[in-house]
């Protein structure tokens, strides 16, 4: 018995198989463009003049801490034995070096000075665009509408598939 359904299957497949298929020509009524909106990222930078303030040092005298130094070993030396003069010496010179510079530079007053400077900012900027995607056609076959969606558009005709079979046995 399932031999028979088999068969039976098998033979319909086959007489669908046997559907004929030609080309033929529909009219186009109508191509219309369609499109989708696309974010595309681009960089925007601008430059701009900012005002900075900075410190300006006029000219440093380091006389001072030339003299102060020497003058700081000197003293320094003349205070203890062995290897706490060493040590005396070492620190006379450095505390007569910073009381030099002190005394020598003290009266200076700090100046301030705006200076110009180049800053340049950027920013991320989504720019969105229009971008063709296709054709909605409508055509006409044999006095029926269609509509399908086509990456060109077509023209004034449109070729179409045309599958003929039989409606039943």
């Amino acid at each position: 018995m399932n031999r028979i359904a088999i068969a039976s299957l098998i033979a319909a497949a086959a007489a669908g198989a046997h559907a004929e298929t030609y080309l033929d020509n529909a009219r186009v009524r109508s191509a219309d463009p369609q499109f989708e909106s696309v974010s595309v990222p681009r960089e925007e930078c601008s430059r701009q003049l900012v005002s900075e303030v900075r410190r300006v040092d006029g000219d440093r005298n380091y006389g001072g801490v030339v003299v102060g130094g020497v003058a700081g070993a000197v003293l320094g030396n003349q205070v203890g034995q062995g290897h706490g003069r060493e040590a005396a010496t070492a620190l006379g010179a450095v505390v007569g070096a910073l009381a030099g510079d002190r005394i020598a530079n003290g009266d200076r007053v700090q100046q301030y000075q705006e200076v110009p400077r180049e800053v340049t900012t950027c920013r991320t900027v989504n720019e969105v665009q229009n971008r063709l995607t296709g054709y909605r056609v409508a055509y006409e076959y044999r006095g029926q509408q269609f509509t399908t969606l086509m990456r060109e558009n077509p023209g004034p005709s449109l070729q179409v598939r045309v599958s003929v079979e039989p409606a039943g046995r």
